[in-house]
């Protein structure tokens, strides 16, 4: 049954937020709504002025016979900075965010199906165009924040753990050096999670002395892969961390016990100029 302009651009709308960075021919939506090529044309030059109005993001057009139509969802920098603010709002509202051991609580933000969404489209926003093929992030605080992220990129996520579970079948396992000590720690990751030669953005909840994500680096490696970039929700503000390797954080974390809280918050290096 031929549908009429309105209900074709929900419905079409709604599509097309479901399957972002999918390549969506025009004979698909020809055929979904039994109507000509000409109006599906006209309703995506609608629904491309209104993503990028409403701050969805963009509608690309792929041309030639195998071409179509690809939405990429995207989040300016100046609306990323005020989403991240208000984070940082959230977070110092709170008194008690250090822990003992000098750990930051994040469970509260992690657990909140509105910020996830946020955090997921700011990465994921930020790593558009850096062709990952997957996402790696470790049990159990990157889960939420990684699959978001891979929602947004409509890519598949790996999670490592740092002890193998039986239902997983068989793994690959590195051993890593925990910055700062001298106590060596185990992660694993399922042999047939990840193909050899994928592309992977790592995620982490929390950057401190970077031996967890050095030893993500290191099981890329096994698996004859690239890392395609790392973003951490937070990171401590450690001007003498010594790592080997790039990052972007969304949120720097000062600890002091000087600070009214213990703490000082401020935007992280994926809003430097």
């Amino acid at each position: 049954m031929k549908i009429k302009r309105s209900p074709r651009l929900v419905d079409m709308t709604q599509y097309l937020l479901s399957h972002p960075h999918k390549l969506v021919s025009l004979t698909f939506f020809v055929s979904r709504y039994e109507s000509a090529k000409s109006s599906i044309s006209e309703d995506l030059t609608i629904l491309k002025e209104q993503f990028e109005l409403s701050g969805f993001g963009r509608i690309e057009t792929v041309a030639g016979a195998a071409g179509g139509v690809i939405y990429i969802p995207t989040m300016s920098k100046e609306d990323a900075i005020v989403e991240v603010e208000n984070l940082i709002y959230q977070l110092e509202a709170a008194d008690d965010r250090i822990l003992p051991g000098g750990y930051f609580y994040l469970t509260d933000l992690l657990s909140d199906p509105d910020q996830l969404r946020k955090i997921g489209k700011i990465i994921a926003s930020y790593y558009a165009e850096s062709k990952a093929t997957a996402i790696m992030t470790i049990a159990t605080k990157g889960v939420p924040i990684a699959q978001m992220v891979a929602l947004y990129l409509n890519i598949p996520f790996v999670i490592v753990r740092r002890d193998s579970k039986v239902t997983e079948g068989s793994t690959v396992s590195i051993n890593y050096a925990t910055k700062g000590t001298t106590r060596v720690e185990k992660m694993e990751l399922t042999k047939s999670s990840l193909p050899q030669g994928s592309h992977v953005l790592v995620i982490d909840d929390f950057l401190n002395g970077g031996g967890t994500i050095t030893g993500m680096n290191s099981m890329l490696k096994e698996f004859n892969s690239t890392c395609a970039g790392i973003a951490v929700l937070c990171e401590s503000d450690t001007p003498d961390r010594e790592i080997d390797f790039e990052y972007e954080s969304l949120i720097k974390v000062q600890k002091d016990p000087s600070f009214a809280k213990g703490f000082e918050l401020t935007l992280g290096t994926m809003f430097k100029d």
